[in-house]
């Protein structure tokens, strides 16, 4: 039973049918006690002391108990052992739904603290609704049946942010990858940012969900983000969440952030060097105060998350340059780590080419396949400028393509791409022994680039996409090349 003001609050014409608010609200008082009265299996009021001061005539019935009026002033646990109106009068907090023994029998009841304007409480009223609760089981079935789908629902979402890779999954005997993994598993056991640094396909991101499952947050989410993925004008949003109603066509309920998914757990933010000056200012101060504010809201969240970054760009020229802020790289910069890439590890070849093997065959549901000598050394010979991830694509379309237990040589050439600096069949190549391998690749790479700068009218994103690699992959290779891009633009 509400309290005057709530009531009078609904009352809004102060006459209606002849009759002001004040009688209104009486009468709506009387009628709802009377329509309980006559409905339920049994009704009582008690006073603040817990004392019975009314009970409909069916109630006394319902417990076996003598007349009405031997009950009246009596304590309620006197008349209902087990009641717990005293406990509503004595907290003022209502008991909405609950099952009360009486006896061999049992009964559904609700419990209401009864008020006045003041908010004092002067009593309580109990209803029985229903003498048996399995009058209830539908209401109990589905209840039931969406708590299963929630938590079915949540195991799912949990399962989704756990990291499907380990430090088993990064495939190498190479000194310099051996030395990486037991640098990576010391970074692990610690809470600090860690700063992964390596060429487009070595590896990053499994190096960091093996972190992550390696590290006392491996029961907590793993949240991964790759900056150069999302336009601008959404990164924002996408990192801190929106607030309800933020702006036109925002979500009524809001939208958590990354970082609020990752509460708990870690925060992986692929291609930071792609990131803007104003949202690196935001994420500074993120990663110093664990506060977030989500867009639109004016109130801060805390977060306990443990950032892990990587990039292939060269995050210390950019702070030379002024392109990434310094105060930023120092912060993420805790822990750094750097993936070889393949041309300084071939001697995992072997041993990658047959992990991959396995694994695309598993994938593809092929028949399992071996590579052999030939095919190695035909690996060997290129330069894997894509790394890993080339290596995996070559693999992948080999083994589509091909019947054979064995791959060899033969079939490896007949999908392996066109060597960077090489020259169509027929065509003398006019490189002398004199000239430097590092020339002659450089000098292809610049031309590649231009080319593809043109043809797509100087958008480098459309470049990137021409050329194969990542956008990031090709601002790095402009830096490093000292390109001058403004005459292949618009």
């Amino acid at each position: 039973m509400g309290s005057r003001n709530q009531l009078d609050r609904v009352c809004v014409p102060q006459a209606l049918g002849g009759r002001n608010s004040d009688e209104l609200i009486e009468l709506a008082r009387q009628s709802l006690l009377s329509h309980f009265a006559d409905l339920c299996d049994g009704l009582v009021i008690v006073d603040a002391q817990a004392r019975i001061v009314w009970m409909n005539d069916s109630y006394p019935q319902r417990l076996g108990l003598l007349g009405t009026q031997d009950m009246i002033g009596s304590p309620v646990e006197a008349a209902i052992p087990n009641s717990l109106m005293r406990q509503v009068v004595e907290s003022g907090k209502p008991i909405m739904l609950d099952i009360m023994d009486f006896g061999s029998q049992s009964f559904v009841v609700t419990r209401l603290p009864l008020k006045d304007a003041e908010g004092r409480i002067l009593g309580a009223v109990g209803m029985v609704l229903y003498d048996d609760p399995r009058r209830l089981a539908p209401v109990v079935a589905r209840y039931q049946r969406l708590r299963a789908e929630l938590a079915d629902a949540q195991r799912r979402l949990a399962e989704a942010r756990r990291t499907r890779y380990t430090f088993a999954s990064f495939v190498g005997v190479n000194f310099a990858c051996l030395e990486l993994k037991q640098a990576a598993r010391r970074a692990a056991r610690t809470t600090s940012p860690v700063l992964i640094l390596g060429e487009t396909g070595t590896g990053k991101e499994l190096l960091a969900q093996a972190i992550h499952a390696d590290s006392p947050r491996a029961e907590g989410p793993f949240v991964a983000v790759n900056i150069a993925a999302i336009p601008e004008t959404l990164l924002e949003a996408e990192f801190f969440g929106v607030a309800p109603g933020a702006y036109t066509g925002a979500e009524r309920k809001g939208r958590d952030g990354k970082f609020k998914l990752a509460d708990g757990g870690t925060l992986f933010l692929d291609e930071i060097g792609d990131m803007s000056l104003a949202l690196q200012a935001k994420l500074l101060r993120t990663l110093q105060e664990r506060e977030i504010e989500p867009v639109g809201s004016n109130h801060l969240q805390p977060v306990d998350v443990r950032v892990i970054a990587a990039t292939s760009r060269n995050l210390e020229a950019m702070v030379a340059a002024g392109q990434f802020r310094a105060d930023l790289f120092y912060r993420l910069n805790v822990i750094s780590l750097v993936t070889p890439p393949l041309r300084q590890r071939m001697d995992d070849l072997p041993l990658l080419g047959e992990h991959l093997v396995d694994a695309i065959c598993r994938e593809q549901g092929l028949p399992p396949r071996v590579l052999g000598a030939s095919a190695i050394e035909r690996l060997r010979q290129h330069d894997w400028p894509g790394n890993v991830r080339e290596l995996a694509n070559v693999l992948e379309r080999v083994l589509l393509m091909s019947d054979s237990d064995c791959l060899e040589r033969g079939e490896i050439d007949r999908m392996m791409p066109q060597a960077r600096g090489a020259h169509p069949a027929g065509q003398a190549e006019p490189v002398s022994a004199a000239v430097n391998l590092g020339m002659v690749v450089a000098n292809a790479e610049r031309s590649a680039i231009l080319q593809a700068l043109r043809e797509a009218h100087g958008n480098k994103a459309q470049a990137a996409k021409l050329l194969g690699i990542s956008r990031a992959a090709l601002y790095e290779k402009i830096a490093a090349l000292g390109l001058d891009t403004r005459s292949e633009q618009d």
